[in-house]
Parts: structure tokens; sequence; C-alpha cells
């Protein structure tokens, strides 16, 4: 399938920056990216290949717009918390459910022939969230179609320089003496930004994919008690981590839903319910080496104050 012009909705997010920045560093592609607020996709303009265009990607006359000019779609969009309903609530709605439905119909309409949806590890119609059953219901919207061959992708948890994950544990460490974590045994399979990047960018050119649904995941299973306690470690503030029973991981989860930036939500603890990990090797065809937490979360974690940065090496050095 010959490929110049990609379309890449939710490419100014944290894993589209790093998908626009690997498609934009050749030749052989356009790019082009959709975004409400042109200012939050500027960092995206550092190769001629890549385009920002300002438009409502809700609104079926500009989505058909920006579909008829592409011949591959990608759609990273996906939130993590929603309003209350049944199966799931709107916010999810709208942007899970929804949207995909009005990018096929799009895809359908102008004859593109190749659509790569972004789901999550865990989706399922009748999973404990509201988040896995709208991603599931993404799913079945993203496969609908006979005449658009699909690819989908449900990657673990992301980490990565700018991620919300690891870079939250780590920041909380700096600033409590303590960390009382309910879902403390949950287990993640984190992937790095780059391989999710990575197997977009294959997915793009390999002559099939109709249908496959790729998960992706890090060669490592952790806790999530691990993953807070690497955070902090790496984040040079190696604070005590408390595991709260279940009504009291929830109790913290309502506290923490009704705070300025919403760190967690009761829906995200019944997420947690199902381990996140991968339930076979990542596909072969995508020929990916998944890259270890280890190797890319100390550089990013680690203080940039130059005394924080002299404590963690004696720390490290058990001096």
């Amino acid at each position: 399938m010959a490929v110049r012009k990609i379309l890449v909705i939710g490419g100014s997010g944290f894993i589209g920056t790093r998908l626009v920045r690997l498609l934009g560093s050749g030749t052989e592609y356009r790019v082009m990216v959709p975004t409400r607020r042109y200012e939050r996709a500027k960092h995206l303009l550092v190769s001629p290949v890549v385009s920002v265009v300002q438009a409502d990607i809700h609104d079926d006359a500009a989505l058909s717009q920006l579909v008829a000019e592409a011949d591959v779609v990608i759609n990273l969009v996906g939130i993590l918390h929603s309003r209350g309903g049944k199966p799931y609530g709107p916010d999810f709605d709208k942007q899970h459910v929804q949207l995909p439905r009005r990018i096929v119909a799009a895809c359908v309409r102008h004859g593109v022939p190749r659509y790569l949806h972004m789901s999550a590890l865990g989706a399922d119609e009748h999973g404990p969230s509201m988040y896995q059953r709208s991603k599931a219901a993404g799913e079945r919207e993203a496969l609908a179609s006979p005449d658009l061959e699909v690819a989908v992708f449900r990657p673990s948890v992301v980490f990565g320089e700018g991620d919300h994950f690891l870079n939250m544990f780590a920041g909380l460490q700096r600033s409590f003496p303590l960390i009382p974590l309910g879902s403390a045994a949950a287990r993640f399979q984190p992937v790095y930004v780059g391989d999710v990047a990575q197997a977009f960018e294959r997915a793009i050119t390999l002559p099939h994919v109709g249908g496959n649904i790729y998960e992706l995941g890090g060669p490592k299973q952790y806790t999530l008690r691990e993953l807070v306690r690497l955070s902090g470690w790496y984040g040079g503030f190696n604070r005590p981590v408390i595991a709260l029973p279940p009504p009291l991981g929830l109790l913290q989860a309502w506290m923490l839903e009704h705070l300025p930036g919403k760190l967690m939500s009761r829906d995200n603890v019944a997420s947690m319910q199902v381990d996140n990990v991968l339930s076979a090797p990542i596909a072969a065809e995508l020929g990916l080496t998944p890259t270890a937490l280890e190797e890319v979360a100390p550089a990013y974690l680690s203080p940039r104050d130059p005394q924080q940065q002299f404590d963690l090496f004696r720390s490290n050095a058990r001096r």
C-alpha cells in the first residue's frame, strides 16, 4: 500500500508527540495533526513534513475534510476520567465510542484504506470499570466496517519522559513523607512510549493488518507498589509505601477525584481489579524489542537540582 499522507488524531498528546516526531523524521510521509488550540501543538512543528491544523474533530464536516486528505488515519484519543453513567459515562462515550464511529464512517466515505486505533489493555465490555467498557465499545466501532482495514493497539500503562504515571508518583514522594496506596497489589506491564510509537509506525506499512489486535507491554511485570517505590527511588525520595485495604483505597480514590487535577478516581480503582498484563508475547510482525523501564526511567525521574543529584548518588552508593 502506497502511503504518503497520515492523519494523526490526538497527535499533540504524550504518545502522539512521540509518534509524530518519529513519522516526521524522514521525508516519505506528510503528517497532519488536528487540534482545537493551535498553541498546544506548536511543539510538533520541528519538521517540514508535519503540519498542524486548527480544527474540531468532533465536528462532522471538519472531520470529513481532514480524513479526505489522508491515506492512513491514526486515532490516539483517550481520557482517563468521565462523569458517571451506564455502561459508561458521557465523556467516555464521546471520546472512546462516538469518535471512532465517526472516524470509521469518514474513512469509508472517502475510501481511506487503513485505520489504526488506540485502545487499552484490559478493554472488556463486561469489565469492572467504565473506562474498560468504553474502550471495548470503541474497539467494536473501529472494527465494524468490512470496507476498512483496521488494527487495534492495546498498550499497558505507558511510561517515558513527560508521562503522567511515574512522574505523578515521583512528585507525590517529593511532597509527602509516606504514600498510602490503594490497589497496591495490582499488576502492570509498563511499555515505553517509544515502543508504542514504533508499533504504530510499523503497522502503517505492513501488508495486512485487518482486524488484528496488538497487545503492547514491556519485558517485565510489576505491582503498583513496586512501581511507586521505583519512581520514588529514581526521583530521589524513597518514601515508605503503605498498602491500604480495599475500603480505604476506595475512600482515598473518592477524595482524590474531588481534588483539582483528579489524580485518581474510583473508576481507576475498579480498572485495577484486573491485572494489566499481556496475554501473549508482542506480535512478531511489529518487530519490537521492548525497552525495560530501568533503562529509561532513571534519566527523566532523577532530580534536576545538583545537590539532590549528589544526595541520590550517595544514597545509591549506600554511603
